[in-house]
């Protein structure tokens, strides 16, 4: 059975963005493998050319639909003009899975895009020092179905200057996994890994994301999605483990009980079964 479209992006471990002035690769985009495209009308289209990539997108929308993957548009800010202009054009898109909201500050500019686009998922990218002061009125705002981490933007913002374990934006990280919890929201989403070439540091950034608690990377390219999907899935070893544990959960009857000398309780037992879940995806 085909899952309804919000349960496609609450689950997505990818999301792979297209610049929306690039129709040649739209359907490469889609047949990449990625869970999720994100056609981008904001930082990967320059000015001029925001329009043309509205009507390249509208006029390849039915196409693109019948491939049966996830479709997303990335607005422009919505206290821009070009946002404002962006949601009166995105309300005609049918089938639209989702709208992702650059530099969201406030829940207030959220309640902007809930009532241009009600019945929308939202994904609210959390980029700025403002977005971050404002996590819990955003994460709780009617609409928001998972919280979205654009870290290079907020380096830019905070003035932060990282080291490449990314060690100093661990608040943000901690604080958005934290939100997601509190507000019951689907896992996070973590920003971009921008060295397209270089597979280990997007490995390395996708395990981080994963011990944060986050279930899915943004992808600027399609030889990137392979990776992130193997990275957030369980290993075998880690798999096996899940297994024994909800066996012997079951066999012990809800108490209790040692598997090769470790203390299996109620939270390992949860664990695991977040573990199989993993696997199912």
């Amino acid at each position: 059975m085909t899952q309804p479209l919000n349960a496609e992006v609450a689950n997505a471990r990818s999301f792979l963005f297209v610049p929306g002035n690039r129709p040649e690769r739209f359907e490469k985009a889609l047949r990449s493998g990625a869970d999720a495209v994100v056609l981008d009308l904001e930082d990967a289209v320059p000015l001029g050319a925001k329009r043309g990539a509205r009507d390249a997108i509208g006029q390849a929308w039915p196409a693109l639909r019948l491939l049966g993957i996830p479709l997303i548009v990335r607005i422009n800010p919505v206290d821009q003009a070009l946002g404002q202009d962006d949601l009166r054009w995105i309300g005609w898109l049918e089938g639209l899975a989702a709208v992702m909201v650059p530099k969201v500050e406030s829940a207030e500019g959220l309640a902007v895009v809930r009532t241009g686009l009600p019945a929308v998922p939202i994904l609210p990218l959390i980029e700025s020092v403002g977005g971050h002061a404002a996590l819990d009125a955003i994460a709780g705002a009617p609409g928001v179905l998972r919280l979205v981490v654009g870290h290079i933007d907020f380096m830019v913002d905070s003035g932060i200057q990282c080291g490449d374990d990314q060690s100093e934006l661990a608040p943000l990280r901690f604080a958005v996994a934290m939100s997601t919890r509190i507000h019951k929201l689907a896992a996070a989403i973590d920003g971009v890994t921008a060295e397209v070439d270089d597979e280990e540091r997007l490995r390395i950034d996708t395990r981080r994301a994963l011990r944060y608690g986050f279930g899915a990377k943004l992808c600027i390219h399609p030889r990137q999605i392979s990776a992130v999907h193997e990275c957030l899935a369980p290993s075998v070893a880690d798999l096996a483990w899940a297994r024994r544990v909800v066996e012997a959960d079951a066999a012990a009857k809800g108490a209790a009980v040692q598997l090769d000398g470790r203390m299996v309780d109620l939270p390992v037992v949860r664990q695991a079964r977040r573990t199989l879940a993993r696997a199912d995806r």
